[in-house]
């Protein structure tokens, strides 16, 4: 009896480990909003408000759709905003002129915070610390934009302006922008791109020489590459302090290009040969950072297939997963890629995007996907979104606790009541404090119940009531409900029992 008791146990766990594996209860799914030169929203500048509130809206639903649980979204695409800042202008991106405001006036980014708690999605805020002018030659520049009133803290580059990253004007500015963020709205992260010192253009050097000469923070002349990296490392360490001071439960990440360095040029590097490297050109020691605690989390851009000889996204995968250090590790996928006219044959199909995500659960330190970007969701994606939910996706998933950031425990939830009503089951409760989102869970009577297994996850929601169907999976006659609250930090509460 006891061995038939052992092996009944044994086959419990197992199908609860499979069960963890195949459908993480957490998991970063996210995916980024791009706003310059309108890649994702709005779809062009000047639209009217209520055209760009139903773009934003759209996103939002078919991330939830797919079953994602954040969006990054960017803000400050070049050195200007899409929210009222004292700081920097309205983006020409929005409006169609720098400088202008939406009329009727209201706030893009307080809307899209809104629009994503009701939804129970993360919020990132994506900003890109140093472009100023993406191009010299066009793009709409006001007269309150910082290169109007400091020019000195600026050089071009091609034809791109730039914060000069030798500066510390520039670093305090940039700091300055992200302090303004923190004071006004509740958010979940600062998320900064790859641009750090720009892509090397061909027979053409970065023009801070001089710069260097006046601020060579104890650097020899013939160590510039370090000094750069030292300029780099400044100010990220000047943006953590400052989110660690004024919000400490804020992560802070970085999205690298997808390769540190090459084997070639480091023994530590991957073995990749691509044409340029964080370290080595974009002046980015993103290993430096992870060691030192001064990010949260990784996103590192392998917008490769698996395969790729020069650039393998299971090799530098595996890479990170190996060089993460502490820091929280999620690899920046490509929707865009996937297209039946691909010149890479790997992309022909969607089966590259969900080979990625099943070796990424595979790996010890890879917590989850971030998606470039919002606007392919729309398309079908050769079938993505219908592969994606059959098995992979199949459930929904909180993202992951960071445990670099000051943790927020949540009450629990109050008042539960459930009602049955024309056929459907009306869930209703109170918030209690630090109440971000809800988690509402179905289980069999009398059966095992494990709130740990995203199988019995009905839905997430930044709501405080919600209805589903009464059917045979839902039957309250052969199911009890309970329901957890979410702090800001994705600390779960324990559950309370619907009545």
């Amino acid at each position: 009896m006891l061995k038939k008791y052992f092996i009944l146990f044994s086959v419990i766990l197992i199908s609860l480990q499979l069960d963890a594996k195949n459908y993480p209860k957490r998991e970063m799914r996210a995916v980024w909003i791009a706003t310059v030169v309108n890649i994702d929203w709005p779809s062009k500048s000047g639209l009217s408000v209520n055209m760009q509130k139903e773009e934003m809206i759209r996103l939002l639903d078919l991330a939830k759709e797919y079953r994602l649980n954040t969006v990054v979204f960017q803000v400050r695409p070049a050195s200007d905003a899409f929210y009222p800042s004292d700081l920097e202008p309205w983006s020409q991106w929005l409006t169609g002129e720098q400088g202008k405001a939406p009329d009727p006036f209201y706030d893009p980014l307080d809307f899209a915070i809104k629009e994503c708690r009701k939804r129970g999605l993360e919020i990132h805020l994506w900003l890109n610390p140093y472009r100023a002018v993406r191009d010299t030659a066009s793009s709409s520049v006001s007269e309150n934009h910082p290169i109007k009133k400091h020019p000195e803290w600026f050089v071009t580059y091609g034809k791109t302006s730039y914060y000069n990253p030798g500066l510390p004007e520039t670093r305090n500015h940039v700091a300055s922008v992200v302090a303004y963020i923190l004071k006004r709205y509740e958010i979940d992260a600062i998320h900064f791109d790859d641009y750090f010192y720009p892509y090397r253009i061909a027979g053409r050097d970065f023009p801070d020489q001089k710069t260097f000469e006046k601020y060579p923070n104890g650097i020899s002349e013939n160590q510039k590459d370090d000094w750069r990296r030292n300029n780099v490392d400044l100010i990220i360490k000047q943006l953590h302090d400052t989110i660690e001071t004024i919000a400490p439960q804020v992560a802070f990440g970085i999205s690298p290009f997808g390769v540190w360095r090459n084997k070639s040029k480091d023994p530590n590097g991957s073995d990749t040969r691509a044409g340029q490297t964080n370290y080595d050109d974009l002046y980015a020691d993103i290993l430096k950072w992870q060691k030192n605690g001064w990010i949260d989390y990784i996103t590192p851009q392998i917008y490769w297939h698996i395969g790729k000889e020069t650039a393998d996204y299971a090799v530098i995968t595996k890479w990170w997963s190996h060089n993460a250090y502490g820091c929280r590790l999620y690899t920046g996928q490509a929707f865009y890629r996937i297209d039946k006219k691909s010149k890479d044959k790997e992309w022909r199909s969607a089966k590259q995007l969900i080979k990625q995500i099943e070796l990424n659960r595979t790996l010890p330190n890879v917590g989850g996907s971030m998606f470039f970007s919002a606007k392919w969701m729309k398309s079908d994606l050769l079938g993505l979104k219908k592969k994606l939910l059959k098995n992979l996706y199949r459930y929904e998933a909180l993202p992951p606790v960071n445990p670099r950031v000051e943790q927020i425990t949540p009450e629990v939830p109050q008042n539960l009541t459930m009602k049955i009503s024309n056929g459907k089951i009306n869930f209703s409760w109170e918030p209690g404090i630090n109440n971000q989102k809800f988690v509402l869970y179905r289980f069999k009577r009398n059966k095992p119940a494990s709130i740990e297994n995203a199988k019995n996850i009905i839905l997430i929601t930044g709501k405080t009531s919600v209805s589903i169907e009464v059917d045979r999976e839902n039957d309250p006659e052969k199911n009890f409900f309970v329901l957890s609250a979410i702090s800001p930090t994705n600390i779960e509460s324990v559950v309370e029992y619907f009545k």
